[in-house]
């Protein structure tokens, strides 16, 4: 195979050079054309490992605002959690949903052509709220035009046997995704990282959410603290394992306001290297089954609440190496 580099644009000369199956991929073979997922930002959700119901302080890496995109408006300081009795915001919570959704949908179809729209609900735990507020929220995403249905992030210990009910039945006719933050199957470091939860109950919501029909896509962090390459590959082995649909990978990146700056100024944290990055992720490609499907090969922050490492300042620059790596291995991005 001959690889070469022109005008920053990487040539493949290998007839055999076989595709990796991107998220965007599998869209386009399931439904004949592209899809595209439009983030969504609600107000008012939060996570039970900020309000202090399994932990205090979140993980050590978030700071939630640089992971919400569509959310331009002041925080309220009224928050959602399952045991609230009513939810006086619903209406409001509705209303920007459907802004949020339009405006991104119009800048899709003004530079993509874009047709159909999975509502992607990103940011923060997107099922802690009672379970009425979170079926108006999913039903009013599938009402909009030309949306086949719904991607949600949250965390396996948010996840209830009601909630699945609901997708399970939303998913007779709608493309349904939970997108479940797995980030590791060491205890230990969850632990480190003040998750709140643990590696059995992530596996027992995961197996309980396949079992229902759904679509799984898990987020792996790579470069967590104290984590060698063999545990970071081992953490993959196991999500594998679990028959998820699609797997996201994140390199740790240390911003200002975590719990992490913390430790990162103490010397008690060093980020991973890029070179080892690129290296588990392509190690992890190239032992991905038939038929699981790659939404994100890494991540960045271009602003200045990036403090370390330098190099999760360019995303397009990791992609460009991630894949010229994959082509020495003989797969396609």
């Amino acid at each position: 195979m001959t690889i070469s580099l022109q005008n920053n644009n990487i040539s493949i000369k290998n007839q055999k050079t076989k595709e990796v199956l991107t998220i965007g991929r599998y869209f386009k073979k399931k439904f004949k054309q592209k899809v595209y997922k439009t983030p969504i930002s609600i107000s008012g959700f939060t996570c039970p490992n900020i309000d202090g119901t399994v932990a205090k302080g979140g993980c050590s890496f978030c700071e939630n605002d640089s992971f919400s995109p569509n959310l331009q408006e002041r925080k309220p300081s009224f928050k959602l959690n399952p045991r609230v009795d009513k939810n006086p915001f619903l209406d409001k919570q509705l209303m920007q949903l459907e802004m949020q959704f339009n405006a991104t949908k119009q800048r899709l179809e003004n530079k993509f052509g874009a047709k159909k729209f999975i509502v992607y609900f990103q940011s923060f735990t997107n099922t802690y709220a009672p379970l009425e507020t979170l079926k108006a929220l999913y039903t009013k995403a599938l009402s909009f035009d030309n949306v086949i249905g719904l991607s949600i992030g949250t965390r396996t210990d948010c996840m209830t046997d009601e909630i699945l009910d609901f997708l399970e039945e939303l998913s007779k006719d709608k493309e349904i995704w939970v997108e479940y933050g797995i980030q590791s199957f060491y205890d230990n470091t969850l632990e480190r990282i003040n998750r709140g939860d643990d590696s059995s109950n992530i596996k027992k919501w995961i197996t309980k959410t396949k079992q229902r029909g759904l679509n799984v896509c898990g987020h792996l962090i790579y470069g967590l603290p104290d984590e060698t390459q063999e545990m970071m590959l081992n953490t993959f082995k196991q999500t594998v394992e679990l028959k998820v649909d699609s797997i996201k990978f994140h390199p740790l990146y240390v911003v200002k306001n975590t719990l992490l700056t913390k430790e990162y100024k103490r010397g008690q944290f060093t980020p991973i290297t890029e070179d080892l990055y690129v290296d588990t992720v392509v190690k992890s490609i190239k032992n991905l089954p038939e038929g699981i499907s790659v939404q994100r090969v890494t991540a960045g922050i271009e602003d200045s609440s990036l403090l370390a490492p330098l190099w999760c300042k360019n995303k397009h620059n990791q992609i460009k190496k991630i894949r010229k790596a994959l082509l020495k291995e003989g797969l396609k991005y």
